[in-house]
């Protein structure tokens, strides 16, 4: 009798202790097997774009200008565009060693990522110098800043994002996305719209929506046929996703390296 009564405290205080330790796992990564819904995007406006320009970054900024970073050594640039013509109006050149990436304004101005130099450059956009310079660990590929918990969340080619603190730059904790249930990759371009992360792709024509506080990828935009010319070799991929302030959530300006348009367009409403 007393063996089973102990057996019966053992067994109870096994699963108690089973139950309080899964509850604890706050690291592992939340995933939905229900598949993204797959939105295809209207154009409603086409503008010309600087064919020369491997864009790395895409942003309007708050008062509404349009900048972009491109890429490559010895050609990388932060520059101004005309949103009604596609001209430069204004850029300012990185080291000739630099690769220019990913950019996203915070609260002190524009941060614009290096690809393998190890650094995040913060610049001031009225005399369009730098301002501050962050160290960085690994790749620098997508950024953007979630406006809401001031936050900046970093893609590195990986299917985790970066977050990181709005002041110092420095890493806080990862995201890993999941699409289908399952961790994703290459993600690039970053832009926050309504709440939510939109990414580019590496190597593809798809746009992700990912859940900002799952990592769960909700849907995916079907860019295929914005720019289908035989002239596309594999590095001209899309890569360049803004939301111009005021416009409605679901309008989205896009490009991508080496691409002679820029694509104003609307996805589904829900």
């Amino acid at each position: 009798m007393r063996r089973t009564l102990l057996a019966v405290v053992l067994a109870v205080v096994s699963v108690t202790l089973f139950a309080c330790g899964s509850s604890g796992d706050t690291h592992s990564p939340t995933t939905s097997t229900r598949r993204p819904e797959v939105l295809t995007p209207l154009v409603i406006q086409e503008i010309p774009h600087d064919r020369d320009a491997f864009t790395e970054g895409f942003l309007f900024s708050a008062d509404g200008r349009l900048w972009e970073s491109v890429g490559h050594v010895g050609k990388s640039a932060i520059r101004e565009l005309s949103a009604e013509t596609g001209t430069v109006i204004r850029e300012s050149p990185l080291a000739a060693d630099e690769f220019g990436e990913g950019i996203a304004e915070g609260p002190d101005g524009v941060v614009q990522l290096t690809w393998k130099n190890g650094v995040a450059k913060q610049w001031d956009l009225e005399s369009l110098t730098v301002e501050t310079v962050f160290a960085i660990e690994g790749e620098g590929w997508g950024l953007t800043f979630d406006t809401e918990q001031q936050r900046f969340f970093q893609s590195d080619g990986s299917g985790q994002l970066r977050i990181r603190d709005r002041d110092t730059f420095a890493q806080t904790r990862t995201l890993t996305v999941t699409r289908n249930g399952k961790p994703t990759d290459e993600l690039n371009e970053l832009e926050w719209v309504d709440g939510q992360i939109y990414a580019n792709v590496w190597h593809s024509d798809e746009i992700l929506r990912i859940d900002p506080t799952s990592g769960v990828v909700t849907a995916v935009v079907d860019a295929s046929q914005l720019w289908t010319s035989s002239e596309r070799d594999s590095e001209m991929t899309l890569n360049g996703i803004a939301h111009r302030p005021g416009d409605p959530p679901n309008r989205l300006w896009l490009t991508g390296k080496n691409w002679p348009s820029m694509f104003v367009v609307d996805l589904p409403l829900p």
